[in-house]
C-alpha cells in the first residue's frame, strides 16, 4: 500500500519537469534540481521513460494488493466462521438453547459475509488514504499554498459527511435486523409447509415473504442514494473549489503556467480519492453492527463455555440422585423447575409425567448432563456432578426425542453417531434390539441415504431407528422424550415392546403425559405445575 502511494505521488511529480522540458525550460525548479542532484536526467525522452515505468510498477504492486486484501478477507471470514460455530458447539446448553435458529444461520451466512466487505473496505480505506498522502506530498512540493488550502477544503468535508456516516450505520442495523426477518420467516414457511397449505396460506405467506425483502431492498437503496448524493457533492463541489484556486493561483498570485497545471492534475487526481476515502469510511460504518452483532454472539457462547477436560464419566453402579433441584431460565416469570426430590436407581425404569410447563423435559435434561441446576445437587453413587464430571456422564447417556434428528447421510453414518467404531454385528444387533430390522430392505440397506432431517422415513421408523442408535451407544441412561406420542398403535407397540426387552440393561427415563410405556415402568414420578413431587411404585 505504501509502495503504490509513494509511486503515484512520484509519477505526478514528474508532471512539472517534463512540462519544463516540452516548453524549453529544463533543468528549471525545485523538481528539476532534486533530479539533477540524484544524477537522472532531466530531458523529455529519459523523464517519459521513468514515468512508463513508475506506471508499470504501479500496477505490479496493485495487482499484488488486490490478491493479498482477498486473502485477508477470506481468511477474516474464515476464522469468525469457525469462532463463531466452535464456541455455540462448545457453549452451555442452557445458552445454546436460547439461541433461535434462523437467527444463528442469518448471522452465520449474512452478517459474517458483511464484515468480510468490511475487512475489504478497511483495506481499501488505508491503501486510499496512503495513495492520498502521496499525492498530497507531491502537491506541497510543487505549491505549498495552494496545497494547504485543499487539504483544509478536504478535511471539512468529511467532517460534513459525519452525518451521513451515522446515517449509514442506523441503515445497516435496520439491514441486520431484515435478514434476520426474512431467515426467520423462510425457516417457519418450510417448516410448517403442510399446514400453510392445508390452511391456504400460501398467498399469505408468500406477501409476508416479500414484504420482508422490500424492507431489506428499501434499506439498501436508501443507503445506495447515500452514497450517490456524497459522491455528487463532493464532485459539484470539488469543481467549485478547483475553479476557485485556478483562479486565485492564475490571477491573484500568478503562478506560471507549468506549476499550476500539474497542480490540476494533482486535484483531479486527488478528489476522487478523497471520495474514495469517505465512501470507504461510510462503508466500514453500514457494517458496523454486523461486526457487533457477531462478536457479541461470539463472546457470549465463549463466556458460557462448557467445563472440558480428560476427566473419565462417572460409573453408575447405585442410582442418581436429586436433591432439592431446581431451573429457573433467565427472564422466566416462573421456574421451569420447582425444587424436587428423587432417585433413579441403577438399571431402573421411570416415568415422569404431569402437565406441559412442570418441568418434565428440564428435569430429562438435568439427568443427561445438559444442564446444571440453579439449587441443589445431581449426583451419581454419591459423586457431585458438576464441571467436568457433568460434560463427562453425557458419553454415557443415550437420548430419543420426539423430533428425531439426522442427517442427509446414510443410515449407517447416522447410527455411529452414537459409536464410531461400531463394528457390522454391533449396529445389526442394535437394529434388531430397536425393532428396525426394516433397515435391510431399504433400497442399499445400511447404506441409504436418508434425506434432509430423515425425511425418507415414516415417524415410527425414524423413531425405531433413533431408539437402535441409543442402543448402539450402550448408556447408562437411556432418556425417552415422548417418544411415542405421535406414533400409531403398530409402532408404539413395537417400540414398548423393544424397551421390555432392554429392562434391566441400563436406568430408563421415561418423559411421557399417557401411553403404555408408563405401564412398563417401575415407579412414576409425577410433577404436577405447582412441582409438588408424588411417586407412586408399579413394581
Amino acid at each position: 500500500m505504501l509502495l503504490s502511494g509513494l509511486t503515484e505521488g512520484l509519477g505526478l511529480m514528474l508532471v512539472v519537469p517534463m512540462l519544463a522540458a516540452v516548453s524549453g525550460t529544463a533543468g528549471q525548479g525545485r523538481i528539476a534540481a532534486w533530479l539533477s542532484g540524484w544524477g537522472l536526467p532531466v530531458q523529455l525522452g529519459p523523464l517519459l521513460a521513468i514515468f512508463v515505468g513508475l506506471v508499470v510498477f504501479r500496477a505490479g504492486v496493485q495487482h499484488i494488493q488486490e490478491i493479498e486484501r482477498f486473502k485477508l478477507e477470506a481468511r477474516v471470514v474464515d476464522r469468525l466462521r469457525e469462532r463463531a460455530w466452535r464456541a455455540l458447539s462448545a457453549c452451555e446448553w442452557r445458552e445454546f438453547s436460547r439461541q433461535r435458529p434462523s437467527d444463528v444461520i442469518s448471522l452465520m451466512v449474512n452478517n459474517v459475509d458483511r464484515i468480510g466487505e468490511a475487512v475489504n473496505l478497511g483495506a481499501g480505506f488505508l491503501s486510499t488514504c496512503l495513495t492520498l498522502a502521496g499525492v498530497t506530498v507531491a502537491a506541497l512540493v510543487i505549491s505549498p499554498a495552494v496545497t494547504l488550502l485543499a487539504i483544509a477544503a478536504g478535511a471539512l468535508a468529511l467532517v460534513g459527511y459525519g452525518r451521513m456516516r451515522r446515517r449509514a450505520e442506523r441503515l445497516g442495523a435496520l439491514a441486520n435486523a431484515a435478514y434476520k426477518e426474512i431467515h426467520g420467516q423462510l425457516s417457519d414457511g418450510l417448516r410448517a409447509g403442510r399446514t400453510i397449505r392445508i390452511y391456504g396460506m400460501q398467498q399469505r405467506i408468500a406477501d409476508e415473504g416479500m414484504a420482508a425483502f422490500s424492507g431489506l431492498r428499501a434499506f439498501e437503496l436508501a443507503y445506495l442514494r447515500d452514497i450517490g448524493l456524497g459522491r455528487l457533492v463532493l464532485q459539484g463541489g470539488g469543481a467549485l473549489a478547483l475553479a476557485g484556486v485556478l483562479w486565485l493561483a492564475l490571477e491573484r498570485w500568478h503562478l506560471p503556467v507549468e506549476a499550476v497545471l500539474p497542480m490540476v492534475v494533482l486535484y483531479a487526481r486527488g478528489l476522487p480519492l478523497l471520495g474514495e476515502v469517505q465512501q470507504y469510511w461510510q462503508g466500514w460504518r453500514h457494517s458496523a453492527t454486523a461486526i457487533d452483532e457477531t462478536l457479541d454472539l461470539i463472546d457470549r457462547a465463549e463466556a458460557h463455555r462448557e467445563p472440558h477436560g480428560v476427566t473419565p464419566p462417572p460409573e453408575l453402579e447405585q442410582a442418581i440422585a436429586f436433591d432439592g433441584v431446581a431451573v429457573r431460565f433467565a427472564g422466566a416469570d416462573r421456574p421451569a423447575l420447582a425444587p424436587i426430590s428423587l432417585t433413579i436407581g441403577v438399571n431402573e425404569m421411570v416415568a415422569l409425567v404431569g402437565p406441559s410447563g412442570s418441568g418434565k423435559s428440564t428435569l430429562a435434561d438435568l439427568a443427561g448432563g445438559l444442564l446444571s441446576p440453579d439449587q441443589g445437587t445431581i449426583s451419581i453413587d454419591g459423586v457431585p456432578l458438576t464441571g467436568e464430571a457433568r460434560q463427562a456422564w453425557r458419553d454415557r447417556v443415550a437420548y430419543v426425542e420426539q423430533d428425531t434428528a439426522f442427517l442427509a447421510g446414510t443410515v449407517r453414518e447416522n447410527l455411529l453417531w452414537a459409536k464410531p467404531t461400531a463394528d457390522e454385528a454391533q449396529i445389526r444387533r442394535a437394529l434388531s434390539d430397536a425393532a428396525a430390522d426394516f433397515v435391510h430392505a431399504l433400497p442399499a440397506g445400511l447404506d441409504t441415504r436418508l434425506g434432509d432431517g430423515g425425511r425418507r422415513l415414516s415417524g415410527g421408523e425414524a423413531q425405531r431407528l433413533s431408539l437402535a442408535r441409543a442402543f448402539l451407544h450402550q448408556p447408562a441412561l437411556l432418556i425417552l422424550d415422548e417418544p411415542t406420542s405421535a406414533l400409531d398403535a403398530a409402532n408404539e407397540a413395537a417400540i414398548v415392546s423393544a424397551l421390555e426387552r432392554a429392562r434391566g440393561r441400563f436406568a430408563i427415563l421415561v418423559v411421557a403425559h399417557r401411553g403404555a410405556l408408563i405401564a412398563l415402568c417401575d415407579k412414576v414420578v409425577e410433577l404436577p405445575a405447582a412441582g409438588t413431587l408424588v411417586p407412586e411404585s408399579l413394581a
